[in-house]
């Protein structure tokens, strides 16, 4: 069975998109599902690779009972265009960088999160330079999103 491979993308990869793998994961696991996915995020920037994420998403994530500690900050590749399913940016800067790079014929799978996810054209705003307060409400937000993404992506998955 081929799985559905999904990377989500923020600026930095250390506040919103690790928020977003740790949040999928938590739910394929959860659903007795995690065989049907691959899950992973980045970010256009390189500032933090190798780093882990923000402590206020570990904190945020850990209040729910997603453990994303583990996790570790990287750059999209080139290859990562190949390489998933669907690449979702959570707002509408990080979608123009990635169309920037995307290669010919890959193009489809760019999408923004909340449209693609919560069919409306929102940004997840970036919580980085916010309080403890902005962190909930990007986590709901990603909430909302793949609770709705696991069963979209799972009408789309490929055998």
């Amino acid at each position: 069975m081929h799985r559905f491979k999904i990377l989500f993308v923020c600026m930095g990869n250390i506040c919103r998109s690790p928020l977003a793998e740790g949040i999928f994961k938590h739910m394929t696991d959860n659903a007795a599902r995690a065989g049907e996915f691959e899950i992973d995020s980045a970010g256009t920037g390189g500032w933090h690779q190798g780093n882990p994420p923000d402590p206020r998403s570990v904190a945020v994530a850990a209040a729910h009972g997603v453990d994303i500690s583990t996790q570790r900050a990287r750059r999209i590749a080139v290859g990562d265009f190949d390489r998933f399913d669907l690449i979702l940016a959570l707002d509408r800067d990080i979608l123009r960088n990635l169309r920037k790079i995307v290669p010919a014929g890959e193009t489809d799978k760019l999408q923004l999160f909340s449209r693609y996810a919560r069919g409306i054209d929102e940004d997840i705003p970036d919580p980085y330079y916010g309080g403890r307060e902005d962190f909930d409400r990007v986590y709901t937000m990603l909430l909302t999103g793949c609770t709705s993404l696991l069963d979209t992506a799972g009408k789309l998955r490929t055998s």
